[in-house]
């Protein structure tokens, strides 16, 4: 077959493409990348010169992750707003697909350290507090900080000064992939009066394992529930929740401000009421 500038065969396609003849021909029983003419003999495939800029398109669309089927259907709507649409939705998942990588890494680095002398755990006696709380569903447990943002200007409004202890109490019986019930709450001095959307929690003295831990939280509270869980097996603890109560219920407590400690300086101190 005569290579000329309009019509090419496969390999010469192949080659100013930047796509392998396996994929062009998968395009073509696809029908995504169809070529110009098939010689009805040897069955070889000729490209157009001009079907270029459509192999370039489709290699993009491979490249950010799009799939065969999805190309198709893109080509079909290239130049169109449901063509944007598309790649707007892909970037998000990309760019959630890298924070869970991310996530991944930093565990692997922590499973590789050595343990460190800054992680406690000890039994203790909480004192009576008085919390002024937000409590309100989140997407998931990384999405507690829409509530702080909430919170914040609602304290603010309301003239209310906060402690210094603040932190997140997690209402749900069971760990949630999604629609996270979740309070942020920060100290007050007693009789201090809050209106909705906040409200008031009083708390009595009560007995609690508490684990205090370094680094980004998904990972740091994640250990810290593995610290107490062999403490409280060591030790013959019986964990005491009552539905219900969120006095009882587990809680973190951070001990400095995320906005201006790097992830890895993060601490936090995890609290399980036990009896």
């Amino acid at each position: 077959m005569t290579d000329t500038p309009d019509l090419m065969p496969i390999g010469r396609f192949s080659s100013l493409s930047r796509i392998s003849v396996r994929m062009l021909r998968h395009y073509d029983t696809h029908g995504v990348l169809v070529p110009a003419a098939v010689d009805a003999t040897t069955g070889y495939r000729s490209y157009d010169g001009g079907q270029l800029a459509d192999a370039a398109a489709i290699r993009r669309l491979r490249d950010v992750g799009f799939g065969v089927s999805a190309i198709g259907a893109l080509l079909a709507v290239r130049g169109t707003p449901a063509y944007d649409e598309a790649l707007r939705a892909q970037r998000l998942e990309l760019a959630a697909a890298a924070e869970r990588a991310a996530a991944r890494l930093t565990l692997i680095d922590t499973l590789l350290q050595e343990p460190t002398m800054t992680e406690i755990v000890s039994e203790t006696t909480l004192p009576a507090q008085t919390l002024v709380f937000l409590r309100g569903t989140v997407p998931d447990y990384a999405g507690e900080g829409l509530l702080w943002q909430r919170f914040l200007p609602a304290l603010q409004q309301q003239g209310i000064a906060a402690g210094e202890i603040g932190g997140c109490i997690e209402h749900d019986d069971e760990f949630r992939e999604s629609e996270v019930d979740e309070s942020v709450f920060v100290e007050v001095p007693d009789g201090t009066v809050a209106a909705a959307p906040l409200g008031i929690l009083v708390t009595g003295p009560r007995r609690a394992v508490a684990a205090t831990v370094d680094g980004p939280y998904p990972v740091a509270i994640g250990r810290a529930h593995e610290l107490i869980g062999a403490y409280v097996a060591e030790h013959g603890l019986v964990l005491s929740r009552t539905p219900g109560d969120p006095a009882t219920h587990h809680f973190n407590v951070y001990l400095n401000d995320p906005s201006t400690v790097p992830e890895a300086e993060l601490r936090t101190q995890v609290v399980v009421p036990v009896r």
